[in-house]
């Protein structure tokens, strides 16, 4: 039985397929199809649902949102933004009320832009209202009074009330302070509420709807921590020491006396803690040793933690509270999906419907909405329909040790083998390099290279995410050094499995995982027969010159921390300088709308290999940024890199 095609009842247990099936070879159009469906939101009522849904504009997807009514599904609204605008995120304010924030799709191989603009908007598409953005003077209002807002907004918190308001927390281009705007969604009219003095910061509000913290990072990156007294209101930095490494509080107690913070004292993997606003004792409710507690799932109102989940390895809940209803449901739902991940999305206000997804290393996912009335799970949507589940490969979790000592994970997709051969394998770095990491969950890259015969091989080397701070700053100024070690040593380590085939392995990366796949062959010349850069970094000096990098302090001193300013060091470490010791095929891939990594990066990657007589193979993408949006070019991309990898490594 499929697992997105069931109509099941908590009541009754499920058996679903665990091995991966073999067939005839699955058409590249099943991996060039993009999530369909994102970011659902039950309305407080459960009489509606607002999700993204990605729909044909311009010769590309565009996220559009969709409201529908429950539990037909009958289309109630469709709302498109101008131009490639998307509705980045929304919440339900009131039952007929979202709040919306705008954003640009800039690549595929990128998160989206916020522009820093926020609108209300009924369910039915009706009464829109711009409440905050460089575009105020012409469509608010309010316009004529506020004029247009030269910075960006986002949303801090909807007040349990549900009366219409909203607390926007704002920032100007120019300037070093944040200001918290308390805004009717109807009418546009605003009241400040705070005024701090440092720029980005985030806050963090109580049930009560009272602004309490403020939460952001200096000019040196480092963390800053404001708090609001109860008696004039007046905010006063907290004494750096009480913060630890990392420090992050983002829910209160149902009474307000205490907060849940994400912390790590020493740079370790960050811990989930419960802090008494009055004596200031902490907690531990949730750590490992290995990895940081991500996501928390809540209750029902009034609100309360009763899982969080591992970020390291297969997910798993680990609960709070086993004995309350919500985690009790959880465990129920759970054992329907044994091979899944279940995740709680948001309750009624009542608690008595709940919007749950379910995905899996091989299901891209599914929606559905449970009703507690009735004990079951109806299903709403499916990501990615022509895949099959069964058909995919299983995502191992790893553990290898580095040449330095220091404990690496990662991932290895396997394709069905039952012959039991060694199979060929690419090595996939992720992007970043800092504090992203691969994860668990449906990686369509990976599944397709599975599908076509290939071990993949990702590895969440040092400066990755999900491991504490400590881990990310192991990584610092490593760009070319021991970044690249922990890549070799994970080829290494793979390469010692019987399954594996360490004289047949080629590496392909986009993003910074570009500047790994062609900054390897330099460091290991022997060890890759084949490499492919999508959209990469090839020149680190010329960084400095990007736009939102120049003539920014806090960006400018991020990538001096992380990366370095040296130039003699920095073209040492940057392959495009490097070309004439790349010694084997190169599939090089851009965009010519890229502004992430501009076209000139990988036009000097190109001629640097030219000139050292290796020309590589070249494809440039009109009109698509940092990575492909539109079908057809993805579609031709996979098979370029279908075609490239067999010829090199292929069977």
């Amino acid at each position: 039985m499929h697992v997105r095609s069931i109509l099941l009842s908590v009541c009754l247990a499920a058996s679903l397929p665990t091995l991966h099936a073999a067939g005839p070879l699955i058409p590249v159009e099943a991996f060039v199809e993009e999530e369909q469906f994102s970011h659902p939101q039950l309305s407080p009522d459960g009489k509606h649902l607002a999700i993204n849904v990605r729909m044909q504009r311009g010769g590309r997807t565009i996220p559009t949102m969709t409201v529908y009514a429950l539990p037909g599904l009958q289309v109630v609204s469709i709302i498109a933004l101008p131009g490639f605008e998307i509705p980045l995120g929304f919440q339900w304010i009131t039952n007929r009320r979202l709040i919306v924030r705008k954003g640009l799709e800039i690549g595929l191989r990128e998160q989206p832009v916020a522009t820093g603009e926020v609108v209300a908007v009924d369910l039915d598409g009706k009464n829109q209202e711009y409440l905050y953005g460089y575009k105020a003077f012409k469509q608010s209002s309010r316009g004529d009074r506020y004029g247009d807002d030269y910075g960006w907004a986002r949303v801090e918190h909807i007040p349990h009330a549900r009366d219409g308001h909203v607390f926007l927390g704002t920032h100007l281009w120019e300037g070093n302070s944040s200001l918290l705007y308390d805004v009717n969604a109807s009418s546009s009219a605003r009241k400040l509420v705070a005024d701090i003095p440092m720029k980005d910061m985030d806050f963090v509000f109580q049930n009560d709807a009272t602004p309490r913290f403020a939460t952001g990072e200096n000019d040196d990156n480092e963390p800053v921590l404001y708090r609001r007294d109860d008696a004039g209101g007046k905010w006063a930095v907290v004494d750096g020491k009480r913060l630890g490494a990392s420090y992050h509080a983002f829910a209160f107690t149902p009474d307000d006396g205490a907060v849940y913070v994400s912390y790590s004292e020493n740079g370790g993997p960050n811990v989930l803690m419960r802090e008494d606003m009055r004596t200031g004792t902490r907690t531990t409710l949730a750590d490992d040793r290995f990895g940081s507690m991500g996501t928390t799932m809540f209750t029902a109102r009034p609100r309360v933690p009763f899982a969080v989940v591992n970020q390291v390895g297969i997910p798993k809940a680990r609960y709070l509270d086993d004995k309350l209803p919500d985690a009790v449901l959880h465990k129920t739902l759970s054992g329907l999906f044994p091979d899944a991940f279940v995740t709680f999305i948001n309750h009624t206000d009542d608690g008595q419907k709940l919007l749950f997804g379910v995905a899996s290393d091989r299901d891209p996912g599914s929606y559905y909405l449970y009703d507690k009335a009735t004990a079951k799970a109806d299903l709403l949507f499916s990501n990615m329909q022509a895949i099959d589940p069964e058909r995919m490969a299983p995502r191992l979790p790893i553990t290898f040790t580095a040449r330095d000592g220091l404990s690496l994970t990662g991932y290895l997709t396997l394709p069905a083998n039952p012959a039991k051969q060694k199979l060929p394998m690419v090595l996939m770095p992720h992007g970043g390099p800092f504090g992203i990491s691969d994860d668990w969950y449906f990686d369509g890259d990976a599944q397709f290279l599975a599908s076509r015969g290939y071990a993949v091989l990702q590895v969440n080397f040092r400066g990755s995410g999900d491991r504490g701070v400590n881990f990310k700053h192991a990584g610092y100024r490593e760009w070319g050094g021991k970044i690249m070690d922990d890549l070799v040593d994970g080829v290494r380590w793979a390469s010692a499995r019987e399954d594996i085939d360490g004289a047949r392995v080629c590496v392909f990366g986009a993003s910074f995982g570009g500047y790994a796949a062609l900054m390897l062959p330099v460091r290991e010349p022997s060890m890759f027969k084949c490499s492919v850069g999508y959209s990469g970094l090839y020149d680190l000096a010329s960084k400095y010159d990007d736009e939102g990098v120049k003539g920014e302090k806090q960006a400018t001193n991020y990538f001096i921390k992380t990366m370095g300013n040296d130039p003699a060091t920095l073209a040492a470490i940057s392959p495009a300088r490097l070309a004439d010791r790349i010694k084997l095929p190169v599939l090089l891939v851009h965009g010519d709308k890229d502004k992430r990594t501009g076209l000139g990066q990988a036009e000097m990657m190109r001629d640097g290999l030219t000139k050292a007589g290796r020309a590589p193979e070249w494809v440039l993408v009109k009109n698509e940024g940092h990575g492909f949006y539109d079908s057809a070019h993805r579609k031709e991309f996979y098979q370029r890199l279908e075609g490239f990898l067999a010829r090199y490594i292929g069977k």
